[in-house]
């Protein structure tokens, strides 16, 4: 037995054994806890019940979604209590007294404390609302054809993934699943070679990883979703492991890693006021932090730094009554002048400095101010004056630059995105590095993922909406390619469906997007299921050409995918994103609807085997189509959605807080009479009574920006009904299911939904318990 605790030992069995006078009738009933497992928080109810005399009991761990686990073993002995089970090995004394036990918990040679107190579990939301895994698993079980490709084989992370090269270019970093499922971070040195685990992945997830000096890592975790983020750094080797960030209920955010400073970088934290973000130099050796600026009107806080490769705070934007934003720069040594009063709609911000310009004040922006669409130009910040516009695109907004950091900071490219994503070289040598690859990979796209300070070595991921991802190395002075490592070497190509972008006209006129995945058959001109995906934000996000698990799990079995571009999303310029801004539920719905009734009309699905699936605003989406058009969908998925915008906007993190008047703008102001009454009409709460397709709802219980209570809502009222809703709720995720297992379970119990009201599956009876 290993010294390490498993998580996955503790749902087997658990003991009790302890010293003054109890009674069988005080034992009995349910009792929590929470385990402290290598500083992670583990929650455990125990239910004891009687019956022929005789104890029995049951364990739930909601962490992990199982319950109603049997002990085989339970003994009563005056105060000392004991439940069992053998096989495990696991033993926990306590004493108990009154509605508390206090004991010890003892596994492999480890012994930490474990106080039970009496009562219900103090789980987020309504426990007993949540279906139980049984029954989940019955519902996956109508999935059941014979399919080439499983479930895990689209949501299974990879077996190794995000390839970094250390600046130098000595050693090359990624992370490496094990057989739990963890994903830790290896170093391999390129000369030698060897390998050595960097970062370990224990029981909460790390949520990110890079570089930030030829010796040194870091990394980010949070605990079970709730998007608390904690840096810490360790050495290449493993070693002189460190939590910068050692707040509770704090989260930290990386602002500018300063590549010329191998010993600092600048964080932004929310440490003095949870609303609001200040700025720290963090040394990553030592952990010592020097506050940069003090964010201290919380009324009208900074929204955003900007430093320069130096650490200096040269540009901040301030939020002003909730929905004005100012710039103010620094035009003479720590003197900060307001230099552009902005609106929030306004997009003017700063790129990056113009480091190879003589004068000191010229710095790249993205703006929108004199154009629809965003535009890059070059901008004199003291004078206020644009100097020249270097890139924009008339039927998208810019995306971004890349400049050379070795080259005296040379425009690499701009990017921008239309149908698909587009790259334009502009410096002769990103010019050739282009030509170079789209050559070598002719049909595909391609980024590049990292490069060495030197530019002698390029990570390349090469990429296609049937390929998930192929990182090649490109050794520049050699000009060859070789091959590191097909992500998804499982999924064939010529097996995955292809991606067709689409462009139709809304019904009030307005040219909207969108892409289709097709499965074989609806190539062959039949006409198929479709699961209309309505994407998350909903505000300035988009969906992209590329591959995507989701529509290619959904093609896998005959089920083509919709995702529409409605308005309000990104890229597609001002007018095209303010003109959903008191839209959503309504003209934004709309759009979504139009986009089903299109691909229709061209023969692709058939409409009346339609269903609909979102995660977060797209979940939302789902209640809101099954209210607004009950007779359109056959069925639906709600992920982490939003069922009443009420308690919506009195649950939303306290970071968001500030923006709360911006929030208001883009959705609906309960204070306005006229718009408290469309937030009545679009919040699917108040409609349940319109709901009458079978609905599945899912959810995590940590998630900072949709509260559960938004799932128990829903759930509640239709259960009330009789509606057949089966609710998965996970206790250690957030704002989407971030472990391989719960996604995998997620993924397995949606296709048998899908089965079930697509393919006319039938249950004996509704899944509500």
């Amino acid at each position: 037995m290993k010294t390490r605790m498993k998580r996955s030992l503790f749902v087997m069995a658990i003991v009790l054994l302890g010293g003054m006078t109890a009674h069988a009738q005080e034992v009995i009933g349910k009792w929590n806890g929470k385990l402290n497992v290598q500083g992670t928080e583990l929650p455990l109810v125990f239910e004891i019940t009687e019956k022929d005399g005789k104890l029995a009991a049951t364990m739930d761990s909601p962490a992990q979604g199982a319950t109603g686990i049997p002990f085989d073993k339970v003994t009563l002995e005056g105060d000392k209590i004991g439940l069992e089970l053998a096989q495990a090995g696991i033993v926990y004394e306590a004493v108990v007294k009154g509605t508390e036990m206090k004991g010890t918990f003892k596994q492999g040679g480890m012994e930490m404390p474990l106080d039970m107190t009496k009562g219900e579990a103090p789980l987020p939301g309504k426990p007993e609302l949540v279906t139980p895994d049984t029954k989940l698993v019955e519902l996956a079980a109508f999935d059941n054809e014979n399919y080439k490709y499983a479930v895990a084989d689209y949501f299974a992370r990879p077996k190794a993934s995000e390839f970094q090269f250390s600046p130098d270019g000595k050693y090359l970093s990624y992370r490496e699943k094990d057989e739990h499922n963890k994903r830790h971070v290896y170093v391999k040195n390129l000369e030698t070679e060897e390998v050595t685990k960097a970062i370990v992945e224990g029981e909460e997830l790390v949520r990110g990883y890079g570089w930030v000096n030829n010796e040194r890592l870091i990394f980010l975790k949070d605990k079970g979703g709730d998007e608390n983020y904690h840096l810490f750094a360790v050495d290449l080797d493993g070693s002189e492991l460190m939590e910068l960030t050692p707040f509770d209920g704090v989260r930290a955010q990386i602002v500018n890693s300063l590549k010329d400073d191998k010993d600092h970088m600048i964080i932004s934290m929310n440490k003095t006021n949870p609303q609001v973000f200040d700025p720290y130099k963090i040394n990553v050796n030592t952990g010592e932090m020097e506050q940069l600026y003090e964010n201290d009107d919380p009324a009208n806080p900074v929204m955003g730094y900007n430093f320069d490769k130096e650490g200096n705070l040269r540009a901040f934007t301030k939020l002003r009554d909730g929905v004005f934003t100012d710039m103010y720069y620094e035009t003479e040594p720590g003197n900060y002048e307001l230099i552009k009063p902005l609106d929030w709609k306004d997009t003017f911000a700063v790129l990056g400095f113009d480091y190879s310009s003589e004068n000191a004040h010229d710095a790249y922006m993205i703006s929108n101010l004199e154009s629809d669409k965003a535009e890059i130009i070059r901008y004199d910040l003291k004078a206020g004056k644009v100097l020249e516009k270097v890139f924009s695109n008339e039927n998208y907004d810019a995306g971004g630059m890349s400049r050379s950091r070795k080259r005296d900071y040379e425009i690499d490219y701009f990017t921008y995105e239309g149908e698909k994503r587009v790259m334009v070289p502009v410096s002769d040598t990103y010019k050739k590095w282009h030509k170079r690859i789209t050559d070598e990979f002719p049909g595909y796209q391609y980024s590049i993922a990292d490069m060495t300070d030197e530019e002698d070595k390029l990570l390349i991921l090469i990429q296609s909406d049937k390929r998930y991802g192929t990182y090649y190395s490109y050794d520049v002075a050699g000009d060859e390619f070789s091959l590191m490592y097909d992500l998804m070497p499982q999924l064939k190509e010529d097996d995955m469906a292809e991606m067709r972008p689409i462009t139709f006209t809304s019904r009030d006129g307005k040219t909207i997007h969108g892409y289709i995945t097709l499965p074989k058959e609806a190539v062959d001109g039949k006409a198929v299921p479709v699961i209309v995906n309505p994407h998350g934000g909903p505000q300035g996000i988009r969906d992209s050409w590329g591959f995507n698990p989701e529509a290619q799990l959904f093609a896998s079995r005959g089920y083509a995918t919709l995702q529409v571009n409605f308005r309000i999303s990104g890229g597609y310029g001002r007018e095209f994103l303010e003109s959903g801004f008191n839209e959503i539920g309504r003209k934004a719905m709309d759009d979504v609807e139009d986009g089903l009734h299109y691909v229709a009309d061209q023969g692709w699905v058939d409409k009346e085997k339609a269903a609909i699936y979102g995660g977060s605003h797209g979940g939302y989406a789902v209640l809101r189509g099954l209210t607004k058009t009950p007779d359109l969908y056959a069925c639906g998925v709600d992920y982490v959605g939003v069922s009443n915008l009420f308690t919506f906007m009195e649950t939303i993190p306290p970071y968001w807080k500030p923006y709360l008047k911006i929030i208001k703008e883009i959705w609906y102001d309960e204070d306005d009479p006229k718009e408290k009454e469309i937030m009545e009409e679009v919040s699917p709460v108040f409609h349940i009574d319109k709901i009458k397709k079978p609905l599945f709802v899912v959810q995590g219980a940590n998630d900072p920006r949709v509260n559960i209570d938004e799932s128990d809502q829903i759930v509640e009222g239709l259960r009330a009904k009789g509606v057949d809703v089966p609710y998965m709720v996970r206790y250690d995720e957030g704002h989407g299911f971030g472990k391989e297992e719960n996604r995998i379970a997620l993924y397995e119990a949606m296709m048998g939904f899908f089965a079930k009201h697509l393919k006319e599956k039938e249950f004996e009876r509704p899944i509500q318990d």
